[in-house]
C-alpha cells in the first residue's frame, strides 16, 4: 500500500512559470548555471544552485551556499514570484517532446515507505552528494526538486488523470530544449480522496531518477523526528515531493561512456584484448554506430567506429545485474582492459547522456587524445524494476531518463 497525499504547493505565478522553471541542479555545472541564469532573476537556479550568486571561489558545499539558497527562496516568495496554494491539492504534470507525452501526479510520498522499501531503489548513492542535498533541504526547509517515481500502469489511475486534464492547464509553455510542460491543479476533494485511495492499491513505487534527493529528504525527516520525539507522523517532514508516472509513459535512453586513454595499450594491443571477449567489426560510413539490440556496443577509437558484440560466456544470464549491457561492458572491458575498477570514482571515465548524440562522444574521445568512447543500448524499464524488486542495484550511470522534470514548478515546505 503506497502512501500518496496532497500538499499546499509553493509554485510560480502563471506569467512567470516558464522563466522560473529550470532543469535539475545535477545535470549542469556551476559555470553552465551561471550562464543560464545570468539575465534571469526569476530562474530557480538561484535556489537550486545558489553558488551562482556567490564568489566563484566559494566551495559549492560551503554553508554559505545553502544559506543563500534559503535567502533566495524566501525572497522569491516575499516578492510573489512564488505563491503557496491555500489548500492541499494534487497536481498533474505532463511533459511532451517529439509527439510523445508522459503524464504524472505530483504529490508527497512517505519517508516510511522509503525506509520500508515500498519505494524501491536501483542505484547506490554517494555520501558527499547525499550530504549536499541534506544540507540544502534542511536549511531551505523545503523539497525544492521532485523525486521522479514510477509505478506499474493502472487503468483506474489513468482514467482519473485523463479526466483531470480535460480542463485548461494552469501552466503551458515550451522550454528552450523543445519540451512542452503542462500543469493542472487537482483541487476537488472527491478526486483527491479517490487518488489517495487508488494509490493504496499500489504495492510498490520505483525511483526512476533522484536517488540522492530521496535519500536526503528521508535523512532530513528522520533528523526532525529525533528533534521532535512527540511527532504525530502527519507533519510535512514525514513526506517528500514526488512526481509519479506510469511505467508505460517513460522513456530510458542510453548512457554512454568515454575513457581518456587505453591504459598503456597500443591501439593494436587494445583491439586484440577486446577481441578476446567481443566480436569486433569495423563500421563503414561517417554516421557512427548506435546499438539496436542488447549485447551490442558502438566503439569510437582513433577516428573509426566499431561494432562490438559480446561473446558467449561473458555474463551470467540468470543474474539480472550481470546480464545488463552496462555490466557486460564494465566486467569484460572497462575493468580488466582499461583499468576502470570503480567507475563511480575513477577520473579517467566520463558519462554522456545519449541525448547528446554520437558527435559528442567523438569530440570527447578526440579531446582526450587517445581516448575511446562507447555508445550503449538503453537499459529497459523492465530490467530496472526486476533489479529493484530483487533488492539489487545497477552499476552507476545505467539509466538516463528524458525528458527531465523541471525544478521550480512545485516546492514542498517541510513545516
Amino acid at each position: 500500500m503506497a502512501v500518496l497525499r496532497p500538499f499546499k504547493a509553493i509554485r510560480p505565478r502563471k506569467d512567470l512559470a516558464s522563466r522560473v522553471a529550470e532543469l535539475p541542479y545535477d545535470v549542469m555545472s556551476s559555470e553552465e548555471a551561471r550562464k543560464i541564469a545570468k539575465n534571469n532573476v526569476y530562474s530557480f537556479l538561484h535556489v537550486d544552485k545558489a553558488e551562482i550568486d556567490l564568489d566563484e571561489n566559494v566551495d559549492i558545499y560551503d554553508k554559505k551556499v545553502y544559506e543563500k539558497a534559503n535567502e533566495n527562496l524566501n525572497k522569491m516568495i516575499s516578492h510573489n514570484i512564488l505563491i503557496q496554494d491555500g489548500k492541499n491539492n494534487f497536481y498533474i504534470y505532463r511533459l511532451t517532446v517529439n509527439g510523445k507525452s508522459q503524464t504524472g501526479i505530483v504529490g508527497c510520498t512517505s519517508i516510511d515507505d522509503y525506509i520500508d522499501n515500498k519505494i524501491k531503489k536501483h542505484e547506490c548513492t554517494r555520501k558527499n552528494k547525499e550530504q549536499d542535498r541534506t544540507n540544502h533541504i534542511g536549511i531551505c526547509n523545503a523539497n525544492t526538486g521532485p523525486i521522479f517515481l514510477t509505478y506499474r500502469y493502472n487503468d483506474e489511475i489513468n482514467d482519473v488523470v485523463n479526466m483531470c486534464i480535460r480542463e485548461k492547464a494552469v501552466y503551458d509553455f515550451t522550454a528552450c530544449d523543445g519540451v512542452r510542460h503542462e500543469v493542472w491543479v487537482v483541487d476537488d476533494d472527491g478526486i483527491i480522496e479517490k487518488i489517495c485511495n487508488l494509490f493504496k492499491g499500489i504495492d510498490t513505487l520505483y525511483i526512476a531518477d533522484g536517488h540522492h534527493r530521496a535519500a536526503s529528504a528521508v535523512k532530513v525527516g528522520i533528523k526532525r523526528r529525533e528533534e521532535n520525539p512527540n511527532y504525530s507522523g502527519d507533519e510535512e517532514f514525514n513526506f517528500f515531493l514526488s512526481v509519479l508516472f506510469p511505467d508505460s509513459d517513460l522513456n530510458i535512453i542510453s548512457y554512454n561512456r568515454v575513457v581518456d586513454d587505453l591504459n598503456g595499450f597500443s591501439t593494436e594491443e587494445y583491439l586484440s584484448e577486446v577481441s578476446k571477449r567481443f566480436y569486433v567489426e569495423t563500421c563503414g560510413g561517417k554516421d557512427g554506430y548506435n546499438p539496436f539490440c542488447k549485447g551490442t556496443y558502438g566503439m569510437y577509437l582513433c577516428g573509426k567506429w566499431y561494432k562490438l558484440t559480446a561473446k558467449e560466456g561473458t555474463y551470467n544470464s540468470a543474474d539480472p545485474v550481470d546480464k545488463l549491457d552496462v555490466s557486460i561492458l564494465q566486467n569484460n572491458l572497462l575493468s580488466p582492459i582499461l583499468g576502470i575498477d570503480d567507475p563511480r570514482t575513477n577520473s579517467r571515465i566520463s558519462f554522456v547522456g545519449g541525448i547528446r548524440g554520437l558527435g559528442e562522444l567523438e569530440q570527447r574521445a578526440k579531446k582526450s587524445r587517445g581516448g575511446v568512447a562507447f555508445s550503449m543500448y538503453p537499459t529497459t524499464l523492465k530490467e530496472l524494476m526486476n533489479i529493484a524488486d530483487s533488492g539489487r542495484v545497477m552499476p552507476p550511470k545505467s539509466t538516463w531518463f528524458e525528458p527531465k522534470l523541471r525544478s521550480g514548478l512545485f516546492i514542498h515546505k517541510l513545516k
